[in-house]
Formats: structure tokens, C-alpha cells, sequence
């Protein structure tokens, strides 16, 4: 059973490798903090441009906030220009993150646009002198993250992990799709087994874990390091506790009940409001809401209500009234 492990990255040891991957609008603090209470191994922040911090953009703050406690913890940055990554990754060594993730795979048109993300699978050379020159500014371990390439016709994620290596990266985390794929469709978990033979550096996998089986399956198909988890997450903090105890004792840990899934949304809720303010705090747990009723009884009906919440008091009332509703049904 020895695929949940330790796991080195430069010099930060990880009490296992499961880790939450880097989702911009999800994996902010207080959706980083209930994953860390479920047990993931290390938790990513949302990305945040260089730029935006370089022109002090009042946003980034927010962005860049880590909780005592959540450690360790990998701040990812994008941009594309090697001076500005080196410069502000140097800015910003201070802050409490533990690992520097350079963003070469994020898919959104915006930032693909500007020549960032996973445009920089297009340009190789570019991604090393970025890497490199970020790796010597500062003593905290640089990782990156990268797709399968491109487009099919472009799959690269086997040159680009080597360049990564050469360049300094402590670890590659590569999701199995291209960027053309954006989310869609399976993910290829056997381009993360090239990359996995091609290198050195502890590498990490990413794309379509949901449960136990698929760790030990990503394990035996392509012997990564790490196993990194995205939407599997979502409306589902519990995925780190499940994958954990499935190692630990060989059973599998039932779905939460109702009642366990509303106590856990409406805690995220009031630290999104802590967080965030009433008003942001409330627009943005709704998307977070959708995810944890998932596949319970009325969620369709459930979300289209959530929508029109305005503030907690109301999104309480609902989820209570839910609850009482599922309860009554059993």
C-alpha cells in the first residue's frame, strides 16, 4: 500500500503527497484551510500575476494571504517576462509560503492571450530562462506546473519537464490534457508517465482524481511522486480524509451524510464572510454550495435557491430547512 507517502520538494518534506491543486476562484484561504484539517499534504494558492504585483494591484493582497497553520503551502505565480518573475518572486521570499509554483498551464484565454500560462508550452526556451532566473533568486524550492502541450499536435510535456529540471525546478507537476482540452474529456495519464521517466525531480499528477482507486491507479500506470487533486475537491474537502484512510486501514470511507455536508458548508460560508465581507463572501460560496449538494436528494432545486441568497442569515434558513427535509426523508 505504499503510494500515500512523504514526499521532498527541494527542502520542504510534505507529511504525504496529496496535494490540493492550484484553482483560481476555489482554492483561496478558506477553502485551503478546511483541506489541511482534512489532511492534504500541501496546499496550493490561486495564481497570481507578477505583474499585478509588481504595479501593487490592491487585489493580490488578498490573494497572497496565508493563515498561520496552513503550511506548508505553494504560492503560484504567472507572467512571462523572466526579469518581472525573478524580481517579484525575490519581493515576495518573505512571505510565509513554503514553495514557488511557476504557472505554465493555466488554459484561460485571457491568460494565454497575454503569452502566459500554458502559452508558455509554446515557448520552451522562454519557460527555461523564466524558471532558471526565478530559481536563482531565491532559496525556496521553485516547482512548475504544465499540461501535456499545447494542442496534440504540440505535446511537449516530456521536453518541458527536462527543461524544467536543467533550469532548477525542485519538482513538475503535469496535468494530463492539453491546453486545447481546457477540462475536458479523460485525461492522458501515460504523458505523465513519459515525463515520470524522462526526469529526475519528483514529479506530480493531475487530472481525474476522485477517489482511492484513482491514486493507486495514476501510481501504477505512470509511478509519479505526487498526486494532485483539482476538481475532485471541489464541494469535497473530504477527499484528502478518504484517500488517507483508505491507505491507512484498507476501508473505504462512506459518502458524508447530509447533516455533514451542511455543518461543513455553512463553516466555509462564515469564513468566506470573515474573509471576504458578507457580499463577496456570500456571491462566492454559492459556486461552492452547487459543488457540495452535488448528487444529494433535490440539489437542483437546492441550487436554484442558492442563487438568490444574500447573506448568511438566509443561507443558513435554507441549508436548515434542507437538512430537516432530508432528514425527515430517510
Amino acid at each position: 500500500m505504499g503510494t500515500v507517502q512523504k514526499l521532498r520538494i527541494g527542502n520542504v518534506t510534505l507529511a504525504n503527497n496529496l496535494i490540493l491543486a492550484p484553482m483560481a476562484g476555489v482554492t483561496d484561504l478558506p477553502f485551503r484551510l478546511l483541506c489541511r484539517e482534512q489532511g492534504a499534504g500541501l496546499l496550493c494558492m490561486e495564481m497570481v500575476s507578477a505583474k499585478a504585483i509588481l504595479y501593487k494591484n490592491k487585489n493580490t493582497e488578498e490573494l497572497l494571504s496565508i493563515a498561520s497553520g496552513e503550511n506548508p503551502v505553494s504560492l503560484q505565480l504567472f507572467g512571462s517576462d523572466p526579469d518581472i518573475m525573478s524580481e517579484i518572486a525575490k519581493q515576495i521570499e518573505e512571505r510565509p509560503f513554503d514553495i514557488l509554483d511557476i504557472n505554465m498551464g493555466c488554459p484561460v484565454p485571457k491568460v494565454v492571450n497575454n503569452g502566459d500560462g500554458s502559452a508558455l508550452m509554446k515557448n520552451p526556451r522562454l519557460a527555461g530562462a523564466i524558471i532558471e532566473k526565478t530559481a536563482r533568486a531565491i532559496k525556496k524550492p521553485v516547482t512548475v506546473k504544465i499540461r501535456k502541450g499545447f494542442d496534440e499536435g504540440s505535446v511537449n510535456a516530456v521536453e518541458m519537464a527536462h527543461i524544467a529540471e536543467e533550469s532548477g525546478a525542485a519538482a513538475i507537476a503535469v496535468h494530463g490534457r492539453t491546453r486545447e482540452q481546457f477540462y475536458s474529456g479523460r485525461a492522458d495519464w501515460d504523458i505523465i508517465r513519459q515525463v515520470k521517466e524522462a526526469v529526475s525531480i519528483p514529479v506530480i499528477g493531475n487530472g481525474d482524481i476522485r477517489s482511492a482507486e484513482d491514486v493507486i491507479a495514476m501510481q501504477r500506470q505512470t509511478g509519479c511522486d505526487g498526486f494532485m487533486i483539482a476538481r475532485g475537491a471541489e464541494g469535497n474537502p473530504w477527499i484528502f480524509r478518504q484517500i488517507l484512510h483508505y491507505f491507512r486501514t484498507g476501508e473505504q470511507l462512506p459518502k458524508p451524510d447530509f447533516r455533514e455536508v451542511t455543518e461543513m458548508l455553512l463553516r466555509h460560508a462564515r469564513m468566506q464572510v470573515e474573509f471576504k465581507g458578507e457580499y463577496t463572501g456570500i456571491r462566492e460560496i454559492r459556486k461552492h454550495a452547487a459543488w457540495y449538494t452535488a448528487g444529494y436528494r433535490n440539489s437542483s432545486k437546492l441550487r436554484g435557491r442558492i442563487n438568490e441568497v444574500e447573506n448568511y442569515d438566509q443561507l443558513e434558513a435554507l441549508f436548515r430547512e434542507a437538512l430537516s427535509y432530508n432528514e425527515e426523508m430517510q
